[in-house]
């Protein structure tokens, strides 16, 4: 028996959000829509300028895994937090919404990660992230017996900055598909990219990666073009990989080199916060993906978690998934 749907490996971040004009980015020098990494001195410059803040655990990967748990998926977490005020608090959420989570805290070093998202009217957030204690997560975190029993390893591409972490997820790949499992990478940041394309094509191409996500700002980046055709071409001539591309209010396509489908969004009243919209689409995806249902369904899956996510502040569901899926016949 399978005893896991999903397991995540990320970044254990607790978000701190505030809304913010966009003149603010420009007088910060904040890129917007954007992902940097920042010291903890830089960090506690942008805090003191925030206005009013909503804060809620977060990170790419766990995000994905609280989506999933809402879905009624089996879900585990693994991710490095200190043993301070903030590494209780995600500790505490992960857990209460239905998350197995079990990583270590350590007891020195920085504290636990934080990151600052300033959202900005059209809902486009601009993220600061400190990693602090996220890059101590290293290969002996990572429970060999655990990943063996999960259908799929989701990994985020920020993991990809810490050496420790990278070796954790070269650990956790490798069982993975030793058990005959699927490993998935989401492609995190167009500017991650940057930093790591040759790497990441490396592990695409050597039969590494079985599934792929990524928005179309970060496929352009994978692939060096600007023209959405042009990287959809390159993407469905990777070898025995599953692309997942999300397009905003476009929807979505899920390819590969036999099949290419499209899927479209799914409507929303007002968009009030971006933040962990991809993180959702996929947590939908592979809530779909795991249960072996048609990818066309698994896509729409993802396109409702990504409409509910975007539809308040913060990157966890609000409302109940699976419910929220059974009332919109995607799910039965």
């Amino acid at each position: 028996m399978t005893a896991l749907d999903v397991l995540g490996i990320g970044n254990a971040i607790v978000d701190t959000i505030a809304r913010a004009e966009e003149n603010f980015l420009l007088s910060a020098g904040l890129s917007k829509g954007a992902m940097a990494l920042v010291d903890e001195s830089r960090a506690a410059a942008l805090y003191e300028n925030m206005g009013p803040t909503t804060i809620i655990s977060g990170g790419s990967a766990a995000n994905t895994m609280a989506g999933l748990a809402s879905l009624g998926r089996r879900a585990c977490f693994v991710g490095k937090v200190k043993n301070d005020a903030a590494g209780a608090e995600f500790t505490h959420d992960i857990r209460k919404a239905g998350v197995a989570f079990d990583t270590a805290s350590a007891t020195d070093g920085p504290a636990t990660a934080r990151c600052l998202i300033f959202v900005t009217p059209d809902g486009q957030r601009t993220m600061n992230t400190f990693l602090g204690a996220c890059q101590g997560l290293k290969a002996d975190d990572i429970d060999d017996g655990c990943v063996s029993k999960a259908k799929v390893l989701y990994m985020e591409g920020y993991l990809w900055d810490p050496p420790g972490a990278k070796q954790a997820f070269l650990k956790a790949a490798k069982i993975s598909r030793e058990n005959g499992r699927k490993v998935a990478l989401s492609l995190s940041d167009a500017f991650c990219v940057d930093r790591y394309r040759d790497e990441f094509l490396a592990m695409i191409r050597e039969g590494v990666i079985d599934l792929l996500f990524a928005n179309e700002s970060e496929l352009h980046a994978l692939y060096q073009t600007a023209d959405f055709e042009t990287a959809m071409s390159a993407l469905r001539d990777e070898k025995h990989l599953l692309g997942i591309v999300t397009r905003s209010d476009k929807g979505c396509v899920v390819a590969s080199a036999r099949d290419f489908i499209a899927v479209p969004a799914y409507p929303v009243d007002e968009v009030v916060d971006t933040t962990g919209a991809g993180d959702l689409f996929a947590a939908g995806f592979l809530a779909g993906y795991t249960q072996n249902l048609p990818h066309e369904r698994s896509a729409a899956l993802g396109a409702l978690a990504a409409a509910e996510i975007i539809s308040h502040v913060g990157a966890r569901p609000q409302k109940d998934l699976l419910q929220l899926a059974r009332d919109n016949n995607i799910l039965t």
